[in-house]
């Protein structure tokens, strides 16, 4: 057994002051300069580290043993071939070791598994390498992401995966940068930017990187993040060897001034008006990507628009291509084949981003090879691989806005009201998403897909005092109806809640689903044991099912939330299940989150330390004294630059931020505004506001906060922190 000791930890936080958006867990000298990136030495340097090539990935099922890229395979159906554990045995499953990661935020990457090691990425980009039969660790890698440029992340500090090719691991960053890491020693091979650094200050250009890379044909594919704050989203290819760039293919048009680069973006203009370019048009790339053998694809998902709200961004109401579509491109050069729009003209947040998987059906007596999305709107796609043709769409979840696909169009059936243009409407799926990028798998055993399903309620209100902001969200809508909403409509149905559920892709029906979470579920992973293994979010434990029958056979209480996708592997005859760990806590963003790798075998002995008290400092706000319409002003700013990270209302979203209701900072303007406006706290991620906020406007936000902190206080009982409906959803 191994207990890897924290190199920073609960009482470096605990000595930190009660304030920062960014919520960074890095000291501030680690977080304070930008690259270069530095990496532990290692204990022991691996031989012939990640000999990863395009054959490798291509045979992966003849190398059951490893885990070689994010989905297990290109066509990335996250289906292991061991059944070494099995329905028959699963109960014996303990755990074999485990290692702590010097961090209390959220994990959501995805483990490789390559000839003996076990690769890791972590908030903050971060990159570990461990002995997969021991838990030693050989490095750590950390790419210095400056504490400031959590300001122009959506959505967490979070990383999705890394991938593997040739001796080398890759990592996009929080700050945009495409990394390659010398797989046995964890030092940076070289290092890219991936937009124009001329541009870096731009309100334009607040991209960020949290999808795992994928490398087809020696080129890395990566995206981008950044639709919520108004950037151009595009996907490129980057030679894995120099990281010089290969191709790139932008997903909205540019200015047409400019010229087009491609008669796909001369095609996408004409389904836009206005001058959308202005505020970016969005379209990021930011997670899903598959790579079709067959036919030499590269295919991937679109985000949301920016602003979300369509009235905003473009008032003719056109489709806006290629926003919240499928996208297909030529593997070689980046060249447009095809694309599906999943959500024309959204308005809604549809993002086409969830994850994609590549099967191969026999479809009314035809074999067809097909991609398969169930998406954020609640419907669930089969396309043809080759050419993007709507085989079939039907809803998996609750939906609201629409009341079918039509099958000879491909479009939605929308209901007008749902548009939001003459009054709220409350939207289900909401903003969270019927599937957000918790990752599917599939059992070829089986031929089910199991999906992590949600089903979320969110007000849509239009912003009628909207402006483009340089700093914050460009969203269109009241982002701050999440509460006033169900206040004014207090019958309104609300709430988020998550489970997994088995698809069959050719009865088309659901045959099994588990229990609910509050909030959304993990990832998953089916094996040839006859097995799905799946994260339970919220409910902090690592679960197994049966796979034809969705019988709950086993589960481990992991002190913490389990988001990311499990992964298996075999090293000398012993078939492991590993899974890295890592979520909000109740208590907040102080309180430790016990992010750490789990791997577990049959008859595993290892146990995990006693969870670790943890008191919450006391809610003792200063006296509630300003106007009513001081409080009301501060609630409008606090709901614009403050409420994606701190939580709307005023209440934190589980433990990513600082619940500013319990900030010492509040006792005092010139305090409060040493962080809001001078940026004291900027290398921990708290940037300085003081570009698009004044001294009033600050005080105002304080006021807000204070009259918030005691109607919670004086409440009878006092509520806890108001039930997340983002906490754990990250979106981009």
């Amino acid at each position: 057994m191994l207990i890897r000791t924290r190199t920073w930890g609960l009482s470096a936080l605990l000595s930190l002051s009660l304030f920062g958006c960014g919520g960074s867990d890095q000291p501030a000298s680690d977080s304070a300069s930008s690259p270069p990136p530095q990496a532990t030495v290692p204990t022991k340097a691996a031989v012939a580290a990640a000999r990863v090539d395009g054959e490798r990935i291509r045979n992966a099922a003849s190398e059951p043993s490893q885990w070689l890229t994010y989905g297990n395979t290109y066509d990335e159906q996250r289906f292991s071939r061991l059944s070494q554990i099995n329905a028959g045995n699963v109960k014996q499953l303990g755990l074999a070791w485990f290692a702590d990661y010097d961090t209390n935020l959220q994990q959501t990457g995805t483990p490789l598994f390559i000839d003996g090691v076990l690769y890791v990425s972590t908030a903050w980009s971060k990159v570990y390498a461990f002995d997969a039969k021991t838990g030693k660790q050989l490095w750590q890698f950390d790419p210095k992401v400056p504490g400031e440029w959590a300001v122009k992340v959506c959505c967490g500090l979070v990383n999705r995966g890394i991938a593997a090719w040739n001796g080398r691991i890759y990592v996009g960053t929080l700050d945009a940068r495409l990394i390659a890491i010398d797989a046995a020693t964890g030092k940076q091979a070289w290092s890219t930017l991936t937009f124009d650094e001329t541009k870096k200050d731009s309100a334009l250009y607040r991209y960020s990187i949290t999808m795992a890379p994928r490398v087809v044909k020696g080129k890395v594919i990566i995206g981008n993040s950044g639709s919520e704050y108004g950037v151009r989203g595009y996907v490129s290819a980057y030679d894995a060897e120099t990281g010089a760039l290969a191709w790139r293919f932008y997903t909205v048009p540019g200015n047409p001034a400019d010229g087009f680069e491609n008669e796909a973006m001369e095609k996408a203009a004409a389904s836009w008006s206005g001058e959308w370019w202005l505020v970016g048009g969005g379209g990021t790339v930011w997670d899903s990507a598959v790579y079709d053998t067959v036919n030499d694809l590269v295919i991937f998902g679109t985000g949301n628009g920016t602003p979300w709200n369509q009235r905003v961004r473009d008032p003719s109401g056109g489709d806006n291509l290629y926003l919240a579509s499928i996208v297909a491109v030529k593997a070689d050069t980046g060249e447009y084949v095809w694309h599906y729009q999943t959500t024309p003209g959204d308005t809604w947040d549809y993002d086409a981003t969830s994850p994609l998987l590549l099967l191969d059906l026999t479809l009314e007596g035809e074999p067809r090879r097909v991609v398969v999305q169930p998406s954020k709107n609640g419907f669930l796609y089969l396309l043809d691989a080759a050419n993007g043709t709507l085989l079939h769409a039907q809803a998996f979840t609750e939906v609201n806005w629409a009341d079918g696909i039509d099958m000879a169009t491909g479009r939605p059936r929308v209901k007008p009201e749902s548009r939001y243009l003459e009054a709220p409407f409350n939207l289900r799926p909401g903003v969270q998403g019927g599937h957000g990028w918790h990752a599917n798998a599939y059992s070829p055993d089986t031929g089910l897909v199991y999906i992590p399903t949600q089903d979320a309620w969110f007000p849509m209100v239009n912003d009628p005092n909207y402006k483009q902001s340089s700093v914050g969200y460009n969203l269109g809508i009241d982002f701050g109806a999440q509460t006033t909403y169900y206040q004014e409509h207090p019958e309104a149905p609300s709430g988020f809640i998550g489970y997994l559920q088995a698809w069959d892709p050719v009865s088309k029906n659901q045959v099994w689903r588990t229990e609910i979470n509050q909030g959304p579920t993990g990832a998953a992973m089916a094996t040839a044991g006859g097995l799905v293994f799946q994260g339970g979010g919220t409910a902090n434990e690592l679960r197994a099912f049966d796979a034809k029958t969705g019988e709950k056979l086993w589960s481990y209480p992991t002190q913490t939330a389990v988001l990311s996708g499990p992964i298996s592997f075999e090293i000398d005859g012993q078939q492991y299940i590993a899974a890295s760990v890592g979520g909000n806590q109740a208590a907040g963003y102080y309180a430790p989150n016990h992010s750490r790798m789990l791997v577990f075998g049959l008859n595993g002995t290892a146990t995990l330390p006693p969870v670790t008290a943890y008191t919450p400092p006391p809610l003792n706000p200063p006296p509630a004294t300003a106007s009513a319409e001081l409080v009301a002003e501060g609630r409008g700013h606090y709901s614009k630059y403050c409420a994606a990270c701190h939580g709307e209302n005023g209440q934190t979203r589980g433990a990513t931020f600082p619940n500013l209701m319990l900030s010492l900072r509040l006792v005092s303007p010139e305090a409060f505004d040493s962080v809001v406006l001078q940026g004291t706290l900027v290398e921990r991620g708290m940037a300085s506001f003081s570009d698009v906020l004044t001294p009033a406007q600050s005080d105002a936000i304080r006021a807000f906060v204070i009259a918030r902190a005691n109607e919670v206080k004086n409440a009878m009982p006092a509520p806890a922190a108001e039930p997340p409906r983002r906490a754990e959803q990250a979106h981009e």
